[in-house]
């Protein structure tokens, strides 16, 4: 079962060291862009945290972005960890993020290491796609 989203006072899923309330929550409610691909990333992996499939959808490039979305409710993410990223600042038009997210389901602890590419639609940042590293 996904976890009930955060209060803007609590620290925010993705570890940044901000609350929800100043990192992930107000991407997640549209109220504020992600400045780069990173932050992009981040409100992603709070979106797969708090069962957001409807902002994973959003956020997602019209390209490669899926009909629809199910999430796993026996999934629960627990720690992200961004391991490099290559361009995606506020002046790039593309740029690639790696990370490493931590899970825990029915089978146990698991983990998925990605490289995920962003690119800039209408000024906004969207996830293209993603090379799963072994």
């Amino acid at each position: 079962m996904h976890s009930a989203t955060p209060a803007d006072d609590d620290r925010c899923p993705c570890r940044s060291g901000e609350t929800f309330g100043q990192c992930c929550g107000p991407r997640l409610d549209g109220t504020r862009p992600a400045p780069t691909a990173e932050t992009l990333m981040r409100s992603r992996y709070t979106a797969f945290a708090v069962g957001d499939a409807d902002y994973l959808l959003t956020s997602w490039h019209p390209r490669t972005r899926p009909r629809r979305l199910e999430l796993d409710p026996g999934q629960r993410w627990m720690v992200l960890e961004i391991l490099r990223t290559e361009s995606g600042g506020p002046f790039d038009d593309t740029g690639v993020v790696e990370f490493r997210a931590h899970y825990r389901d029915d089978d146990g602890r698991g983990s998925l290491h990605e490289r995920s590419r962003f690119a800039r639609v209408d000024g906004a940042w969207r996830y293209v796609d993603g090379d799963i590293e072994r």
